[in-house]
């Protein structure tokens, strides 16, 4: 195909592999073409899938929101802003809906004092202390692939029962740090099984 143009090629006779090379169906094995379809097929149901949870959750919301306003209507009030953290309950009680939020949280550059707080008091304890505590420490500050310390591991260091000054000072800098980088809401819908007990019913595709 050197030299051709690919206006002059003839693409229902070709496909591209994945290094973007075009290679002619006639020298593709059949299993691979059938392979091929299969996954094309899977996709695209799935991002039908996707699109219709999308959609699903852009007017669940919208739902909800527009039910707490009228709902706080009654009292002449306005809620106003963002809506969330709202359950709602069906007549019966077989069905709870819930519109909450979730804040992604980060921390600033306060996480560096209160690292050098914490680095200090591991030399002091160094040689009374226990090796699973070193090891909780050292595990709390280790970086992902991509350089990000895990929040919640750094946070659960505040549930340790230390009472030395110093480690109170860091458990202090690391709570200042603290900052809610987004938040994110989300539907939730679940019902009573036959012992009274609300499930959640799971639109995670891994869990359904």
């Amino acid at each position: 195909m050197e030299g051709m143009k690919m206006s002059q090629i003839d693409m229902s006779q070709y496909k591209k592999d994945a290094r973007g090379n075009l290679v002619p169906i006639a020298n593709i094995r059949p299993i691979d073409l059938l392979r091929d379809e299969l996954v094309q097929k899977i996709t695209a149901r799935a991002r039908a899938v996707q699109e219709e949870l999308q959609e699903y959750r852009r007017w669940a919301m919208d739902e909800i929101a527009a039910f707490a306003e009228l709902s706080a209507n009654q009292y002449g009030t306005s809620l106003g802003g963002k809506k969330g953290n709202i359950r709602l309950h069906s007549f019966d009680g077989q069905y709870r809906v819930q519109l909450a939020m979730q804040d992604a949280l980060v921390f600033d550059e306060g996480l560096a004092a209160a690292k050098v707080l914490i680095d200090e008091c591991i030399r002091e304890y160094s040689e009374g202390s226990r090796p699973e505590l070193l090891a909780i420490i050292n595990a709390a500050f280790a970086t992902d692939r991509d350089g990000n310390i895990s929040t919640a591991r750094v946070l659960g260091l505040r549930r340790l029962d230390i009472s030395d000054e110093k480690w109170q000072r860091a458990m202090d800098a690391l709570s200042d740090s603290l900052q809610v980088h987004t938040s994110k809401a989300f539907v939730r819908v679940h019902e009573r099984d036959a012992n009274g007990e609300y499930r959640l019913m799971n639109l995670d595709i891994a869990k359904v």
